[in-house]
């Protein structure tokens, strides 16, 4: 077989990148180990930039998300059991986010890959990828039991973190950073209606609590917990408990709970991969970094790493420009960095650490306290988490 770009993983940047590609009339193959249903059932965030919503409805794929999704003009942060609003609206000029749940926008890109009859391999096994150090890379797997070998131009690794995009390059050429929390966040997933209109991100002597939605009649709930617990250990009405502990009386009073659809433990990291190319090889989304998901910028910043990508690949197909493609991984990874700095910083903000002594508590809450009654602080929140403009920074030194 033999096509323009090969895309490893079947996942929102892998899909994403598919339909923006086939909307420019460039070739593209996706090979995706898992199968359609194991993919969807991936329980994720779902709170969009929007640079992530443009480039939805420039894949053609966003009527269902403007149709179903909720714009949050802010979101609260409750400190010491007082709820502050963060006027994001109001803050940045007008900018807000979308709350569209990531198993919807990867059902939405499914639906136009299937519905075009893009070529898709599901349950693709002993995938290896190859010569992308040449002008010919080349893809093999496995699918249904027979041997399938694919030519390209260009290699996209959007298969994730235990892919084997990032694990084929050569170990002198990569460097990796890493930064792995000592806790994680149990989540629950509830046919509920949510506690609030917005979400509230909850600093708690009893650990980080966050009470999200998916949409007016569905609710996504969190809590801190150490990373020894296990999901099976919580009953629903063990969480239901912990959470009201954790949410002031107003929160309190409007709660409605149920039984869980879905309760997982998600470990945090923050992670990056140096360069975001290899060859004729892009890795993309979280094949290259991980972001805790305080502040919801896993998915954002994945959408960012396909919109330049994409437009890199198209530049090459129309005017024969390797322009785009030779400054890909260094344009990506300028926003990864600062999207990890907000991340973690986020993260610090709101959490306890079970190391920390009563003096970095203090610090912890001084710093909120400024934040929170400075219109510079506030400012300093809102912009990180609506998300930074594309071009900013494009005029700064480099080192």
């Amino acid at each position: 077989m033999r096509t323009q770009v090969a895309i490893i993983g079947a996942g929102p940047s892998g899909l994403l990148l598919g339909q923006l590609l086939a909307s420019a009339g460039i070739a593209n193959v996706i090979i995706e180990r898992q199968n359609g249903e194991h993919v969807l059932s991936r329980i994720r965030a779902g709170i969009l930039e929007q640079v992530c919503i443009d480039l939805l409805d420039e894949a053609g794929v966003g009527a269902r998300m403007h149709r179903e999704g909720l714009v949050h003009q802010g979101f609260d942060l409750l400190v010491g059991g007082e709820r502050h609003r963060i006027d994001l609206h109001g803050l940045t000029g007008g900018k807000t986010v979308m709350v569209y749940g990531q198993t919807e926008l990867t059902r939405d890109l499914m639906d136009a890959r299937a519905a075009q009859n893009l070529p898709t391999f599901y349950e693709a096994s002993e995938v290896q990828v190859s010569d992308f150090d040449t002008a010919q890379p080349r893809v093999r797997w496995r699918c249904g039991g027979q041997a399938h070998e694919l030519r390209c131009d260009f290699i996209a690794g959007c298969d994730g973190f235990h892919g084997v995009c990032r694990a084929s390059a050569p170990r002198g050429a990569i460097r990796e950073y890493e930064k792995v929390y000592p806790f994680g966040w149990l989540g629950l997933l509830a046919d509920t209606p949510p506690v609030h209109h917005e979400l509230i991100y909850v600093n708690s002597p009893r650990g980080f609590a966050l009470c999200s939605q998916r949409s007016t009649t569905r609710s996504r709930y969190y809590l801190q917990v150490p990373l020894t617990e296990r999901v099976e250990d919580w009953t629903d009405e063990a969480f239901w408990q912990e959470l009201r502990l954790r949410l002031d009386g107003p929160a309190r009073e409007h709660l409605v709970t149920g039984p869980s659809i879905e309760k997982s433990i998600a470990p945090l990291r923050s992670f990056v991969t140096e360069p975001m190319r290899f060859g004729r090889m892009f890795l993309a989304g979280d094949a290259a970094h991980i972001v805790p998901p305080t502040g919801a910028k896993g998915l954002n910043l994945a959408a960012t790493d396909v919109k330049y990508l994409f437009n890199a690949l198209r530049e090459y197909y129309a005017e024969g420009s390797e322009a785009g493609l030779d400054a890909y991984s260094e344009r990506a990874l300028a926003r990864v960095w600062r999207a990890e700095r907000f991340s973690w910083w986020f993260t610090q903000l709101m959490h306890r650490f079970p190391d920390d002594g009563p003096i970095v508590e203090k610090f912890q809450r001084a710093e909120l306290d400024y934040l929170l009654h400075s219109e510079a602080g506030l400012r300093t929140i809102a912009e990180n988490y609506v998300g930074l403009p594309l071009d900013f920074g494009a005029h700064a030194g480099r080192g």
